[in-house]
């Protein structure tokens, strides 16, 4: 069966995507467009490589950095740049790539039957893409991402696992931060011994202490033998404690003393035991806020957090999100005897686009619910949103919804969060729906603090109509 080919549009002016729109449409080629430098390097580790590149090439384009992430992601099909008249020289770089072809912008007549070669000449070849370099883009750990802010914390697990110092790790609910933990316990020099979770808004206060230490036979009432707690399960091993900050102040002295020492003695007992662990801790709250706010010691806080590891939540890497959906359909589709291929175009850009408070593990459940649900061996919008579950009701929710008594500053900001949303994080296409510059919309980042956004998700599709289409509806009901 003739495979369906993938294409890569670099334009930063967006002309060379409507010369070629026609020609590429009647080859049936599947076209993504990056309209930026970092929109082009998300594109390169894409978990679905493209088959051909095709750059426009300006005076002001650096083709020297433009080989440099090619040759990186060892992408190994044909390269297109369409050069413009007097800027022949910068096209040295890309001309020195293997299969790399230089043509005269704009296209001339001939260009159609160029690009049907082309495509020919990538058809044949197997993949554009080593399987050993998607793999190494793909998961790492045991962890699916490949986004600039993953690949950081997979580089943080290399450097802390070795030794013994103590890791917290911080981020919102469902974010992986237990697989962060098991990582650094599978790579580190105990990972032969006992890896121990300890859920600390799971166990009443009252017996907490218990739980962590172990008691005596006859500490309090009901104790009829001796038990060992966590503490004393994880000898040799590492303890892992979630959500850290729900421990009560007078068990934080106690947990501090622990450290400090390195011995604990159980609930009604003297006898002093040796505490050889590894102390990993998690919590989904700021932690320095809480120390101002005296809810945490601070003399614990140093102590705990030796190596801090922030964990971003999945609206901050949307790259990741076709990946994750693509590990899940494949967990899911064995579980259940589905044998699904994989999603629709426009269903997959709408699960990027949404908001997903509850990150990763709202995702799960999400494509979990569709899994179950779906008729055909591929997920389409009819099969994710066709329930009133709550991740549906999240993913699905249009429009910015703000709630009264805000800023407008803080309005302004979730409109532009939003409208960069809908078009896919494409700041070009942005500042066209906000009828503004694109220079504005850069000054309007920044001075929002907003200066990472706007190039996590490269368009899968041509940009909008018109403006527009793309410009979010407001309603003025409550903040979801």
């Amino acid at each position: 069966m003739k495979r369906c080919l993938r294409a890569l549009v670099y334009d930063e002016t967006l002309n060379l995507v409507q010369q070629l729109d026609r020609s590429l449409t009647a080859l049936e080629v599947t076209v993504a467009i990056a309209s930026s430098r970092q929109e082009l390097q998300l594109a390169l580790t894409a978990v679905r490589p493209h088959d051909v590149l095709i750059f426009n090439v300006t005076s002001e384009t650096n083709t020297w950095e433009l080989a440099e992430h090619i040759r990186c992601v060892d992408f190994a099909g044909p390269v297109l740049a369409f050069v413009e008249e007097g800027s022949e020289s910068h096209a040295a770089h890309l001309k020195a790539l293997p299969r790399a072809e230089c043509l005269p912008y704009p296209p001339d007549g001939v260009f159609h039957d160029i690009l049907a070669r082309v495509l020919d000449d990538a058809a044949s070849w197997p993949s554009t893409r080593s399987a050993t370099s998607s793999a190494h883009t793909t998961s790492s750990h045991g962890i699916v991402g490949r986004s600039p802010a993953m690949m950081k914390i997979f580089s943080l697990i290399d450097k802390v696992a070795p030794g013994d110092a103590n890791v917290c790790i911080y981020g919102d609910s469902g974010t992986g931060k237990e697989l962060i933990a098991c990582a650094i316990h599978r790579a580190s020099p105990r990972a032969s011994r006992p890896l121990v979770t300890l859920d600390c808004t799971a166990i009443p206060e009252g017996l907490m202490e218990s739980q962590l230490f172990g008691h005596a036979r006859g500490a309090f009432t009901g104790a009829v033998g001796h038990r060992d707690g966590v503490f004393a399960a994880a000898h040799t091993g590492t303890l892992f404690m979630d959500e850290l900050c729900e421990l009560s102040l007078p068990l934080q002295a106690k947990l501090l003393r622990v450290i400090q020492t390195r011995e604990f003695t159980k609930v009604g007992s003297s006898r002093p035991i040796s505490a050889n662990i590894r102390l990993v801790t998690a919590t989904n709250k700021d932690l320095k806020q809480a120390v101002d706010r005296g809810l945490f010691r601070e003399d614990l806080y140093y102590r705990v957090a030796v190596i801090m590891i922030k964990v971003p939540p999945l609206r901050e890497r949307r790259e990741d999100i076709p990946l994750l959906v693509d590990h899940f359909i494949e967990k899911f589709s064995t579980r259940y005897q589905k044998p699904i291929r994989g999603v629709s175009t426009s269903a997959m850009d709408r699960i990027v686009s949404s908001p997903w408070p509850g990150n990763v593990r709202q995702l799960q459940n999400f494509v979990e619910q569709a899994m179950v649900l779906s008729e055909g061996d591929v997920l389409r919008e009819r099969d994710l949103f066709v329930t009133d579950s709550p991740a549906a009701r999240s993913a699905s929710s249009p429009g910015l919804q703000i709630e009264p008594g805000l800023s407008l500053r803080e309005v302004e900001r979730r409109y532009i969060l939003t409208t960069l949303e809908r078009v896919r994080g494409s700041r070009t296409q942005a500042a066209k729906a906000l009828g503004i510059s694109l220079r504005a919309l850069q000054y309007k980042l920044k001075a929002y603090s907003l200066e990472s956004f706007g190039h996590e998700r490269l368009p899968a599709v041509a940009p909008p109509a018109s403006p527009e289409a793309a410009k979010p509806q407001i309603s003025w009901t409550s903040w979801a």
